[in-house]
């Protein structure tokens, strides 16, 4: 059904390929930035909701 309309779209092959590029930038970004990143800041930001002595959430069921 989408064939037709997407046949008389010019230049309709350079939007999976710009989608494929941004894609992967963006996962060579978020690689990079956690090997450069700081272990111990990372262990400390990971544990920030098991520290929380307050519920956020009065309604939740989990007291």
């Amino acid at each position: 059904m989408f064939k037709n309309y997407f046949k008389g779209i010019e230049g309709i092959a350079t939007y999976p390929m710009f989608s494929l590029l941004v894609f992967f930038i963006f996962f060579i970004a978020v690689f990079v930035w956690a090997i450069r990143t700081d272990k111990a800041s990372l262990e400390h930001v990971s544990r920030i909701p098991l520290e929380s002595d307050e519920n956020p959430n009065p309604n939740s069921k989990l007291s």
